[in-house]
């Protein structure tokens, strides 16, 4: 048994599972969760450069992630960045200074190994996935759409879409105009159907990860808190996911904030969830089940797939 600390550093949000991991089982044992809002992604899209106050919230974090895995006895921290990192011209002296003030080594993961890490994150652990399935992921800068089985991804792609990139491009106030959600809805349709559309095949099992995702179960049950073993694998329909969308998008940012949004997602949410819908909408998708999982328990199983197999145990 190892005990292992995997942090998902996002454009909006970075996450933190430690979790102890059983070679000869197989088995992921999650101990402590824990989420931060960073917005390390703030202005990238247009600057294609992390800020100085960025980063500084996101060394606050690690280190705090750190002190945090040291205390439950973490023996290994794998630390990944995903969309806002990728973007970034300043990348590597990022993950130098993250290196040189905390100690963790943070890799920038490309698109397609987000993507992977993701899909298999998504169902790890779980027994009765039906199989053909699909994963999306909508990030803050980012949106990846994966297909495949428990064993093999066949076919995945990563978006320029996610939920901060679009708002600071076109959502400049909340509630947005009219104007403004016509051309984030025209920009969403056109990654889509150009990204998608022409490979899209598993559409009966669809599951969704991330923050975007989580929250609108949150709401859907009707609930200020998040309670995750209530919103795991909580079926989100396309009536709902619609109909919340339009009460959004007459909301005001302390509105949206009122529904139990917490600081850092309510001014993104509306976004997030226009991605979701536009989705659902191009694919026919009727229902996407929502999943707590992601990249950092994909990080948590590739450790664990590398300690089976120093063990004589690969499968």
């Amino acid at each position: 048994m190892k005990r292992v600390s995997c942090i998902d550093v996002g454009t909006n949000t970075a996450l933190l599972l430690i979790a102890d991991l059983d070679p000869e089982s197989g088995d992921i044992l999650p101990v402590h969760h824990e989420q931060t809002i960073v917005r390390l992604g703030k202005n990238v899209d247009e600057r294609k450069m992390i800020e100085r106050a960025a980063l500084d919230r996101l060394l606050r974090c690690l280190f705090d992630y750190r002190t945090t895995s040291f205390g439950h006895g973490a023996e290994t921290i794998i630390a990944a960045g995903t969309s806002a990192l990728r973007d970034a011209g300043n990348r590597t002296a990022i993950i130098d200074e993250v290196f040189s003030s905390t100690g963790i080594c943070l890799q920038c993961l490309s698109g397609r190994e987000e993507a992977e890490l993701t899909f298999f994150g998504a169902v790890a652990g779980l027994t009765d996935i039906p199989e053909p399935f699909s994963v999306i992921d909508i990030g803050g800068g980012s949106t990846e759409i994966i297909m495949g089985t428990k064993d093999t991804v066949s076919g995945a792609v990563s978006l320029d879409i996610g939920s901060v990139r679009l708002t600071e491009r076109f959502f400049s106030s909340l509630p947005p105009t009219g104007e403004a959600f016509t051309r984030a809805v025209e920009e969403i349709n056109r990654q889509l159907t150009a990204g998608i559309l022409p490979f899209f095949e598993a559409r009966e099992h669809v599951y969704g990860v991330a923050g975007t995702l989580t929250t609108i179960a949150q709401v859907s049950m009707g609930s200020r808190l998040f309670i995750p073993e209530k919103v795991h694998r909580y079926v989100l329909d396309y009536d709902h996911v619609s109909g919340l969308l339009e009460r959004l998008r007459h909301m005001t940012l302390e509105e949206i904030a009122a529904l139990g949004i917490p600081e850092g997602r309510a001014d993104v949410f509306t976004m997030g969830t226009l991605i979701l819908r536009q989705f659902m909408r191009l694919l026919g998708l009727g229902t996407v089940t929502v999943s707590i999982q992601g990249l950092r328990f994909g990080l948590a199983q590739k450790e664990l797939l590398r300690l089976r197999h120093e063990a004589g145990n690969p499968a």
